[in-house]
């Protein structure tokens, strides 16, 4: 009996260490490196996007990553400043809009469609200024 309960145990510890692992590889996070907080874009400059992200394990076909701009400190995301992109993009070149704000932020965005998603990670540590003048 003893070695059946102590099996039980056992097998329960590693699917739940399996269950545990196939979690954390489905977390999705991204983190912005540029622009950084407080920087001043001008508009019609171009500057290069950059960002980190940890993906989740996923082999679906159709993931994309987008981001979109918020010009009220991330109350709103409506305008999407990429196309869609390859997952493994990490950086992009924007041109700066003509909408000048104290409070512009980024969302990252990632999803597979029907496979994985739409997940969010906006920048609200990295709030930047958008600026008409030089």
């Amino acid at each position: 009996m003893k070695t059946r309960g102590l099996i039980s145990v056992t097998l329960f510890l590693v699917a739940f260490s399996l269950l545990t692992q196939a979690v954390a590889d489905n977390d999705y996070s991204a983190r912005l490196i540029s622009p950084t907080a407080g920087q001043v874009l001008y508009a019609g400059q171009t500057v290069r996007v950059e960002w980190q992200a940890r993906l989740p394990h996923t082999d679906a076909v159709g993931c994309e990553m987008e981001l979109v701009l918020s010009l009220d400190g991330g109350t709103t995301f409506n305008t999407y400043i990429t196309p869609p992109l390859d997952p493994k993009a990490r950086y992009f070149y924007w041109t700066v809009p003509n909408t000048p704000t104290n409070a512009a932020m980024l969302d990252i965005r990632f999803g597979c469609e029907v496979f994985y998603p739409e997940s969010r990670s906006p920048q609200t540590a990295s709030p930047f200024v958008i600026s008409t003048n030089r």
